[in-house]
């Protein structure tokens, strides 16, 4: 990525630049193609492992540039395929399972899965729930307890400098850092003309905030984000259509509002 890049695009992925029910992108295409023709760069974000986001990253022939995962928990480099191994995800495991019995019973995350049940939840295939399971930083899971334990555990994590985000699927608990944290540094390196930020989900908020230009894209599968500063004024919009068809009609409009094309 040049140093005068025109615009830096972050994006989630499920539910956003992937489809909430198939993962596919195809209906974000067109917009792909132009952010190529301009010389534009586009960064993943998501809760979603190395081994995940440099398959997905590779596939949309974006492996050239750097990728958020975990939730911000790390940096997955350009034309890199894994992360070197940490202790944070043992730490993190161990944490949890200290918890009491009436606060640690109610959340399933992951680790308590056979790759056969995070492919069931997903709808992912089996080599992809694999991938999934492979966690470096963070823990994705199920809450089933009541709001009010809900409350408690999350307190109780936060003594042990643990947080909880949630997603557009899971509660994904983790050590702290953001993708709002992960975008300011890549922002400062490579210094773009113009930052994009789209996504769809309570975990996406800070990094819309953080941008520029700030997407909320539709889905129809969760609760819509709240009025967000920045909507009145048009720094941040909504998209009308779900996914990688919304993703796509936003970043074609922004392109020509920015007369980028």
């Amino acid at each position: 990525m040049a140093m005068s890049l025109p615009l830096l695009v972050f994006t989630d992925l499920d539910g956003t630049l992937l489809s909430h029910s198939s993962y596919r992108w195809d209906a974000a295409t067109p917009a792909l193609d132009a952010l190529r023709k301009i010389g534009a760069a586009v960064v993943l974000a998501s809760s979603k492992t190395a081994p995940e986001i440099a398959e997905i990253r590779a596939e949309l022939a974006w492996d050239h540039c750097p990728a958020i995962i975990e939730n911000g928990a790390g940096i997955l480099p350009p034309d890199s395929t894994d992360m070197p191994k940490t202790d944070s995800y043992v730490r993190l495991r161990h944490a949890l399972d200290s918890l009491p019995a009436d606060l640690r019973d109610p959340f399933c995350g992951f680790g308590d899965m056979t790759v056969a049940q995070i492919a069931q939840i997903t709808g992912l295939s089996h080599t992809d729930a694999a991938n999934a399971a492979e966690r470096a930083f963070s823990e994705p899971g199920i809450w089933s307890g009541s709001a009010e334990l809900r409350g408690a555990f999350i307190d109780a994590l936060h003594d042990h400098g643990i947080h909880a985000r949630e997603g557009g699927r899971f509660l994904t608990l983790s050590y702290g850092r953001t993708k709002a944290d992960q975008m300011a540094a890549l922002t400062d390196a490579f210094a773009p003309r113009h930052t994009l930020a789209l996504g769809d989900a309570p975990n996406d908020i800070e990094m819309l905030q953080a941008a520029e230009f700030g997407v909320i894209v539709a889905n129809p599968h969760r609760d819509p984000l709240p009025p967000l500063p920045g909507e009145d004024i048009g720094r941040i919009t909504r998209t009308t259509l779900p996914g990688p068809a919304g993703w796509n009609g936003a970043v074609l409009d922004l392109i020509a509002r920015l007369n980028l094309n």
